[in-house]
């Protein structure tokens, strides 16, 4: 029959390193998640970046049909009541102050357009810039789940260690490998 203390020592080391082992796994799975947990926060970002795109045809779509609208509306509006105007009143419209007016109204529809065109272009920026935060916001998140993963692995292999030293110290304490 084997001496008890012979016993406790193979438990005591065997303990040891099960339980190294266990917390091994245990980091391991650990690891796992933080990395799904940093791929699945990442994607969800990245969804972002395909919502902006859409926004960003509404808001071109929106412009185009904005600024045909303006034309026809200047055409029919502005300056048919100033022919309208001139005419009724029986003012040559060939030459003078009506061609100065329509001229005028003209200017001013050109810069009205202008400042729609440069409006546009900085919300298309904006967009830019919030896609490229998406992109670099989502490459954080991976990157941080990676150094959680890889953290809670040297965790677990120092758990592992551990352990193992552990149960060869009761071994060598007890005299279990004599």
């Amino acid at each position: 029959m084997a001496d008890p203390l012979t016993i406790a020592a193979v438990v005591s080391a065997s303990a040891s390193v099960v339980g190294g082992v266990q917390a091994k796994q245990s980091a391991d799975q650990a690891a796992k998640a933080a990395q799904s947990a940093g791929e699945f926060n990442a994607q969800i970002i990245e969804r972002d970046i395909g919502l902006l795109e859409k926004q960003r045809g509404i808001i071109n779509a929106n412009f185009l049909v904005q600024g045909e609208r303006s034309g026809q509306a200047f055409e029919r509006v502005v300056q048919g009541k100033a022919r309208a105007g001139y005419g009724y009143a029986g003012v040559d419209m060939s030459q003078g102050t009506p061609i100065q007016v329509l001229r005028e109204n003209a200017r001013e529809f050109d810069y009205e357009m202008a400042v729609a065109k440069y409006d546009n272009e900085i919300a298309n920026m904006q967009i830019n810039d919030a896609q490229e935060e998406s992109r670099l916001s989502a490459q954080l998140s991976r990157m941080e789940g990676g150094a959680q993963a890889a953290g809670l692995r040297a965790s677990g292999t120092a758990s592992l260690i551990k352990g193992i030293g552990a149960g060869a110290r009761a071994g060598i304490d007890t005299g279990l490998f004599e």
